[in-house]
């Protein structure tokens, strides 16, 4: 099990596809870990460099004691990339993933090539949302919680098509430790990126899902245009837009990071 080691951190990963090929991240949303990326590896993983990863307090990555931020979720990344040996990575990030490559793209210009943000919000929520869903977790652990993020996660129709699919990402969140999932869920109630967005300088591709109850469509459309030269597409997916619309979603990611390169 490849782990690295960090400032404060023992962070799982998994690297895999050609040497020499451009590096590409993948970050995953609260409540899931690095095979949510499982749909689009055997497209990415022949074209790019993959570098997955377990945002801390998920998967098999570390957990660390209190609340955690979005620049501690960002400052992890780049010490993944100093700890590889990475000089530049382009990043595609979901939910909170696509939070944490916000947060790069404002602070850590110079490590990324183009910027994939799926389902995502530089804002999300209110904090008394938050503190309501922290205290479930904390709580009643995460089978407080499980039933509504999957009817969030996937349309009705996707779970009634997909069983198999939705039970093995349901495992997933199920088997997220409680306490990463408040620390991580303590970060998103406290970040607000939204007046830096316009300091974002990637080339950048917004992803939609025009089913997301938790990212709508038309709040998806304004992070657009608030990043400059960003181009907006939209999938007929809920949230987890990579599972659910996944014949669409990676040949799509696949073709705007292949228009650029890490320079």
């Amino acid at each position: 099990m490849p782990v690295a080691e960090l400032d404060d951190l023992r962070m799982h990963y998994r690297l895999e596809g050609p040497e020499g090929a451009p590096v590409l991240i993948l970050s995953n949303s609260l409540g899931a870990a690095l095979e949510m990326w499982n749909p689009q590896m055997p497209i990415l993983g022949e074209r790019f460099r993959v570098l997955r990863y377990d945002t801390r307090g998920h998967g098999r990555s570390g957990i660390t004691p209190g609340a955690y931020t979005i620049e501690r979720l960002g400052r992890d990344v780049v010490e993944l990339l100093d700890a590889l040996g990475i000089a530049r990575a382009h990043f595609c990030g979901l939910s909170m993933g696509g939070m944490t490559g916000l947060w790069l793209g404002i602070h850590a210009a110079d490590r990324l090539g183009r910027l994939v943000l799926c389902n995502t919000a530089a804002r999300l929520g209110t904090p008394a949302d938050w503190d309501e869903r922290i205290g479930l977790v904390t709580g009643g652990g995460m089978n407080a919680v499980v039933g509504g993020v999957m009817e969030r996660w996937f349309t009705a129709d996707f779970r009634a098509r997909e069983p198999a699919e939705c039970t093995a990402i349901q495992a997933m969140l199920n088997t997220t430790s409680p306490v990463g999932y408040v620390a991580c869920s303590a970060a998103i109630r406290d970040m607000d990126l939204s007046a830096d967005l316009g300091r974002i300088r990637a080339p950048t591709l917004v992803v939609a899902g025009t089913q997301d109850a938790v990212t709508p469509p038309e709040g998806m459309c304004a992070l657009a245009a608030a990043i400059s030269g960003a181009t907006l597409i939209q999938l007929e997916a809920a949230h987890l837009s990579n599972v659910e619309a996944a014949s669409t979603f990676t040949p799509a990611v696949a073709g705007f990071l292949e228009a650029g390169t890490l320079g």
